[in-house]
């Protein structure tokens, strides 16, 4: 089984829940794009709006190298309440896993995301950010591949 996200570029639309400490869970939906450069570096761009409540959205911008031998990368991401983060992903056989910190970050902030295969159209998206050891917001969605 090949990773269809991620490792190939392509428009993926995202739906689910956001979760943070102490509120309801929201209804988020969003895009995602992945491209590649013909020097193998990776772009994926993601926003993730609120439509029903006034939560200010969410766009991260990653970029990243991802050599054809190894299944480990590396990444730069800049997100929208985060700011400047680094990070590493691990390609495994049934899911894409990375995790991210915030640089120069008195709060410890960190990140992680899991994104599990179902079929080559459609993955499970989880992500979580903390503060030092408390989880502070969390996604739930689903990510479909959009013709194209």
């Amino acid at each position: 089984m090949a990773h269809t996200f991620l490792l190939n570029a392509g428009r993926w639309a995202v739906e689910g829940y956001w979760l943070e400490r102490n509120q309801l869970p929201l209804i988020v939906q969003g895009n995602l794009l992945v491209t590649w450069s013909r020097d193998e570096w990776l772009t994926m761009a993601t926003r993730l709006t609120f439509p029903e409540q006034a939560h200010p959205e969410v766009t991260m911008q990653y970029r990243g190298k991802i050599s054809p031998d190894d299944q480990r990368y590396t990444f730069v991401l800049q997100h929208s309440q985060l700011g400047r983060v680094e990070g590493e992903g691990w390609v495994g056989p049934m899911s894409i896993v990375q995790r991210y910190w915030v640089l120069s970050d008195r709060d410890k902030r960190t990140g992680l995301e899991n994104l599990r295969w179902l079929t080559d159209r459609r993955y499970c998206f989880t992500s979580s950010i903390m503060a030092g050891n408390t989880l502070i917001s969390s996604l739930e969605a689903t990510c479909d591949r959009l013709p194209g």
